[in-house]
């Protein structure tokens, strides 16, 4: 049903996916709950979205929130994908999600609003289409640490309980996320798109993806002939992925499951269910409950990053050029942009992060030792480099032994060979190293109370240390202490 539209919350939406063709979506409208009922608002994020914050507590849109409304304008779908499970093709789509409509926002922005755990769709596959709060704080927590971090992502606007029960492994309370975003079109679009429509159906989408992301690909600089800008557009994409990766490995982020249904062609960072950050040191670490083979390692998700970025160029051969070896060709050429451009802006952010200016050809080598170091050692990843920040030295595990004193005596040798000084060095590593990152521990903390007592107060005091994590504050440094031993691996769950 259509809001009555009593208050002016600023709801502003658009439908421009309806335009492409109907396989890519079915009409859906969500199933009504119980008992509606907000327990988080991000208000930060209404305001960017031209939202009243006090509006949308009112109870025409926590219907909406609920998915037991719609706002003005908006035309709810499910989104057809498919895409590779831990590497298994499969035929996917929105089992749980519906997309309300696309928020054109104050600065001209258009944003996806989708509510996550609104029922049942087509492509439920037989699941219930709901969703429980604990994994929507999670994704609201931790999406939003993210934000801090500078890291491109989905966002959080409001987390909703039901009143009902949602039946798992024992019955649990309901939840609905609304989940902001560029947009919700991912490589298992494009793979949907390629294995069950035609190159027609490929265009229109590569189309839909050009005039909302990468507009400069059909501006009057854009290549010439339709191919180019087809490989233009695969282009980037892999240096925005790139780029995105990246950045996840300078703040020790563990996606967890990075199928080609959860890689957005916007470059942002979506479905955090078992996510996680490292804390001792080690490329091998793995949090997931069902990644048993370390498929999606943090140290394996560049390479994860490159094996889904070729299934997308697969996608796109029929747009790259009449001949499909031609269009093998250049595709690979493409991808091998991957590893040049995820090295560099990994080797800058690493520079950052030990307030190297410029580019020494000894720069990685240093880099890697001191990785190699930490792993040994188990030194936190986060804390070692804070230590290095504000001149701790004696703090990270390593210390005392003389590999770190050797090492130490290289990094003092680059740091002395530069121009800049060594305030700017401290500037330049204060502004690289966060002081605070989700730590494992603290987010099931805050998980804990929320869920099990209805105590918000912790997760919004993580929230706001966490907003800023380059502020170096005195408060945030009461929240940089590694996690307590335990004798059993850290493990996370997809969310249902």
């Amino acid at each position: 049903m259509m809001m009555s539209g009593k208050k002016n919350t600023g709801w502003n939406l658009s439908n421009s996916y309806t335009e492409l063709p109907d396989m890519f979506y079915t009409r859906q409208e969500a199933k009504p709950v119980r008992s509606p009922q907000a327990v988080v608002l991000n208000r930060e994020l209404a305001e960017q979205l031209g939202l009243d914050a006090e509006a949308l507590r009112s109870e025409e849109n926590l219907a909406v929130l609920a998915g037991n409304g719609l706002p003005p304008g908006a035309e709810p779908l499910a989104q057809a994908y498919a895409g590779h499970q831990f590497g298994y093709f499969t035929m996917l789509g929105d089992g749980r999600a519906l997309l309300l409509g696309e928020q054109t926002a104050p600065s001209g922005e258009r944003y996806d609003i989708q509510l996550k755990g609104s029922g049942r769709t087509p492509y439920s596959r037989g699941g219930d289409g709901r969703a429980v709060l604990g994994p929507m704080l999670r994704e609201y927590i931790i999406s939003e640490a993210m934000h801090g971090l500078r890291i491109p992502t989905t966002r959080s606007l409001a987390v909703v309980t039901t009143g009902e029960l949602v039946v798992r492994e024992q019955e649990l309370r309901g939840a609905v996320l609304t989940r902001v975003a560029s947009s919700h079109v991912r490589v298992g679009t494009f793979q949907y798109a390629a294995q069950y429509g035609t190159a027609s159906d490929v265009r229109a989408l590569a189309d839909y993806v050009i005039g909302r992301h990468y507009a400069e690909l059909a501006g009057p600089d854009a290549a010439a002939d339709e191919h180019g800008r087809y490989l233009a557009l695969l282009r980037a994409v892999i240096r925005r992925q790139a780029e995105l990766i990246a950045k996840w490995q300078l703040v020790g982020f563990v996606h967890g499951v990075m199928n080609t249904d959860n890689m957005t062609l916007s470059g942002e960072t979506i479905d955090y269910g078992p996510c996680a950050f490292i804390d001792a040191y080690d490329p091998a670490t793995v949090f997931s409950s069902i990644d048993s083979g370390g498929r999606y390692a943090y140290g394996n998700q560049p390479k994860v990053g490159a094996w889904n970025l070729a299934r997308l160029a697969e996608s796109l051969l029929s747009l790259l050029h009449e001949d499909t070896g031609e269009a093998v060709k250049l595709a690979e050429r493409e991808l091998t942009v991957f590893h040049d451009h995820f090295q560099a802006v990994w080797l800058q952010g690493m520079r950052g992060k030990l307030g190297l200016f410029g580019e020494q050809p000894e720069d990685e080598a240093l880099i890697q030792r001191l990785l190699e170091l930490m792993q040994l050692h188990q030194a936190d990843f986060t804390n070692t480099f804070l230590a290095l920040t504000f001149g701790r030295l004696e703090e990270p595990k390593m210390a005392g032994t003389p590999e770190w004193a050797s090492w130490l005596e290289q990094w003092e040798t680059r740091l002395a060979a530069q121009e800049e000084s060594r305030e700017a060095s401290r500037q330049l590593m204060l502004s690289s190293n966060p002081a605070v990152i989700p730590r494992n521990h603290l987010v099931e903390e805050a998980l804990e109370a929320a869920v099990e007592r209805d105590d918000y107060t912790v997760m919004h005091r993580l929230l706001s240390i966490w907003s800023e994590p380059y502020a170096h504050t005195e408060e945030q440094a009461k929240y940089i202490v590694s996690p307590p031993a335990c004798d059993r691996p850290y493990r996370t769950f997809c969310g249902t």
